[in-house]
Parts: C-alpha cells; sequence; structure tokens
C-alpha cells in the first residue's frame, strides 16, 4: 500500500473549490479506495468500490457528488444506506466535505418525523440519504420523485440485501431512470451482490483495496473458547485488563439488554443500541460513546450499522456471527483509517461451526487466546452469576418493548417500525422482581450509573 502514500487530493481530477473543502475537513492524502474511486466516479462510469468499513469510502463517492449536482438545481442525487445512522453519517459528511457549496440534503430515515423530511423534499433538496423503508413511504405518498436522478449510491450494499431490503430496492430502481450513473459499494461482492450488481450496473469499473473476505490488518485479533455462562465473566476481565472505549456485538435485541445490564451492574458506564431503542435512544447512546461518557456500548448488527466513532480501541464479539462477511464489518470497526486496534470474539463449543466458517471466509486463521479464569474479576463474576442468576432484562409483558412477542421492531434500523418501541429509561431493568445486584458484584470504580 506504500505506492498509495504519495497520491494526493490533487492529482484525483478534483475541482479548485473540492481541494478547499478537504482541506477545510481536515483531509490531507486520499485513502486507498478514494484514490482509486474518485477519479473513476468523474468519468460517470458506474462504480463497484469493495471496501470494509472504516476505509474512508464514504467520502469517496460524496465528493464525486458534489463536483456533480453542485449547480444543479432540482433532486439530482440518492444514496441508499441500510440504517438510519449510516444514514445520518452520510448527510454529515456531505455538509462536512461540501464546504461553502453543500448540496441541499434530504435525509429521510425512519423514527424521524415525516413532516420535516417533506419540508426539506420541497424546500428544493438536491440529494436525498435515505434508508430504503423510508424512501419508499415517500414514494407511496407522492412526496418524493425520482424521476430526476443522475446519480445513484447503494452503500453497504450487502447489509441492505442481508436486512431484506431487496424487494424495496427493486421499487426503487424501478422509479429511477435508467439513464443514470450507479455506484455500489459493499465489503464483499460474493452471491447475492453479486448478483445484484449485475442486474443493475452498466459496465462498472472495480476497485477493491483489499480481497473480499480479508479486514484492517492492524486490528490484533483472538478468539476465546468460553461456554455461554462464562461470556459475561470473560468481557468483564477483558475489560479490566484497560480502559479502552469498546464495542460490544450480541446476536439479539433481548442479549443486549441483558450484557449491557450485567456490565451496568459490574459499575461500568454503558449504552445500548438495537431495533427497539427510539431513535433519540440511538443518537443519543450513540453520542454519549463518541464523547466518553459511557465506555462500552452494546449492539446488535443491525443497529450499529453507520457507527462513525474514530477512535474504537476494542471490538469484543460476544457472540460470533452467523453470517462470515459480518465478522469482517465488525472488526471494521477498531482498527479504522491509520489506527490500530483489538477484536476478541467468544465462541462456545456449539459456535466452533460459526469460526470455522469465517476463518474459510477470511483465508486467515483467527489466533486463540487464553480465557483468564484464574483472574479474581473472572471467579468473582462466576460466583455472582451462579448465585443470582439474572432474568430477562426485559421481561415480555414490560412496556419497555412494547409488549412485542415476536421482537421484530419492523424494518429494523431502515423503515418504520423499531423506531418507538422502547419507551423506558435508557437502563430499565424490568419489574422489580429482578434480582437484585449481588452485594460485591461491584467491579469497576464509579459505581453503576441511575442503578435501582
Amino acid at each position: 500500500m506504500s505506492h498509495q502514500n504519495s497520491v494526493s487530493f490533487d492529482s484525483l481530477g478534483l475541482s479548485a473549490a473540492s481541494l478547499r473543502s478537504l482541506a477545510q475537513a481536515g483531509y490531507e492524502r486520499p485513502t486507498p479506495i478514494q484514490a482509486q474511486a474518485i477519479p473513476a466516479a468523474l468519468t460517470g462510469v458506474d462504480v463497484i468500490g469493495c471496501a470494509a468499513t472504516g476505509t474512508g469510502k464514504t467520502a469517496a463517492f460524496v465528493m464525486p457528488i458534489l463536483e456533480r449536482l453542485h449547480a444543479k438545481q432540482g433532486l439530482r442525487g440518492l444514496v441508499l444506506a441500510p440504517t438510519r445512522e449510516l444514514a445520518n453519517q452520510i448527510a454529515e459528511q456531505v455538509e462536512k466535505l461540501g464546504g461553502g457549496q453543500a448540496l441541499k440534503t434530504a435525509t429521510l430515515i425512519g423514527g424521524s418525523p415525516m413532516g420535516a423530511q417533506m419540508r426539506a423534499l420541497r424546500g428544493g433538496a438536491q440529494l436525498i440519504v435515505a434508508t430504503p423503508g423510508r424512501l419508499i413511504d415517500h414514494l407511496q405518498q407522492g412526496t418524493a420523485r425520482l424521476d430526476g436522478v443522475e446519480v445513484l449510491v447503494l452503500d453497504e450494499a450487502d447489509r441492505m440485501l442481508d436486512m431484506g431490503f431487496k424487494p424495496q430496492l427493486t421499487k426503487i430502481l424501478a422509479k429511477v431512470p435508467q439513464k443514470r450513473q450507479t455506484m455500489l459499494f459493499s465489503a464483499t461482492m460474493a452471491g447475492e451482490v453479486a448478483t445484484f450488481a449485475k442486474t443493475h450496473l452498466k459496465s462498472p469499473v472495480r476497485v477493491e483495496v483489499a480481497r473480499s473476505g480479508t479486514m484492517a490488518a492492524r486490528a490484533d485479533q483472538k478468539a476465546y473458547a468460553a461456554s455461554q455462562p462464562e461470556k459475561t465473566a470473560l468481557l468483564l476481565a477483558l475489560l479490566a485488563q484497560d480502559e479502552d472505549s469498546t464495542l460490544v456485538f450480541t446476536r439479539t435485541k433481548r442479549r443486549a439488554d441483558k450484557v449491557a445490564h450485567s456490565l451496568e451492574r459490574a459499575g461500568l458506564e454503558v449504552a445500548r443500541i438495537h431495533a427497539n431503542r427510539s431513535q433519540n435512544q440511538r443518537e443519543a447512546a450513540l453520542e454519549g460513546f463518541r464523547d466518553g461518557r459511557y465506555r462500552v456500548l452494546v449492539a446488535t448488527d443491525i443497529a450499529a450499522r453507520g457507527i462513525d466513532v474514530a477512535a474504537i480501541g476494542h471490538v469484543v464479539n460476544y457472540d460470533l456471527p452467523h453470517v462470515p462477511a459480518d465478522y469482517v464489518h465488525r472488526i471494521g470497526r477498531t482498527a479504522r483509517a491509520e489506527a490500530s486496534g483489538r477484536a476478541s470474539s467468544f465462541f462456545a463449543p456449539e459456535e466452533n461451526d460459526l469460526l470455522r466458517d469465517i476463518e474459510k471466509f477470511t483465508r486467515t486463521p483467527v489466533p486463540r487466546g487464553v480465557v483468564p479464569r484464574d483472574s479474581e474479576v473472572f471467579q468473582r463474576e462466576m460466583k455472582a452469576a451462579q448465585a443470582f442468576p439474572q432474568r430477562p432484562s426485559a421481561p415480555r409483558h414490560s412496556r419497555n418493548f412494547g409488549g412485542q412477542r415476536h421482537g421484530g421492531g419492523g424494518r429494523s434500523g431502515g423503515g418504520r417500525g423499531g423506531g418507538h418501541a422502547s419507551s423506558g429509561q435508557s437502563h430499565g431493568h424490568g419489574p422489580k422482581r429482578d434480582a437484585p445486584a449481588p452485594t460485591g458484584a461491584v467491579l469497576f470504580s464509579g459505581g453503576p450509573r441511575r442503578h435501582r
């Protein structure tokens, strides 16, 4: 990658105004994906960008959009993203990188008022940044028209397809002119994504900064063989080893609540994000994690897409993902840009096959870590868990989750639903019949926040 270090933004074909905006935004040199994608995109051809999270891909498509659309009136550009958080992040980048010529942008996401979005559309928006579900809402109500779109971007296309958005994407693409530029970005280019790209892109230029399945080499990866009952004790033991900001991935919303409750009981500052959290709660959790008020953020995959936090020191896979590509996405959250970081993955005996699938996909064995079973923190948590077995943090009859037995949350992260179901405090622990915190359970200084 050393040859990329000599590349500068002024060699990519950008205008003087764009170069000034990049300098003002603090961008010094292009990342590999920017160095390869920007010149291709500026020519107007279709582009496939294969790059993991944290490689700078947002600027790789935002800069060409700004160049192409800044002098044009009316709606000319559309960017689709899988989650609200990612859509907000992209809109922020458009404003940041636009400098004095930022585009009028309408951000259309679930969990936010339709009225404000309609006003943005009527106010001469040149660019829409949207999640598929909410854009469909606007199309059905006649509040958005896409017949003037010249540039279409599908960001994290693999994730949108994984989340079941293919029917919505197909409807949206049918409303966009055939004559357009399409840019598709994805961490992987296999299976359904490859088929989708073949169907909807015309003779695309392919830009790949790393082979599909590879990930940030700077991330120090370890896999720990731990039974399900040991996972929380292992997590606390690892957290006690340093003070790094830590992003913890769980497979389900219920599991995220349970893990957050355990960490809070141990005295850590914790926030959580999943599809049953309201938009305000998700934004507050992200903001608190960014500014250091919360050391740990517990999240499900779907909700964590688009988390843009520069200094995540540690990513923990409390549960291994079922889809190996998700491992690449998760690891991409640490070792972003030029930073280094570490990634710890827990695998119970029944998850052996998932770990093998990940290693096959990434073409790299994940080094095994030693579970610190003799550490004081590990042993104390195991004793506490045995003495006071936890009930789920939000029982089914609790109002915190709107009584949704199916736990669906609607179109997770993208469309309607899921945005208002959680009405409780950010650390709701359910009714008082939940087990009280055991004596001596606080493992970290400061004590738990708002503990009842």
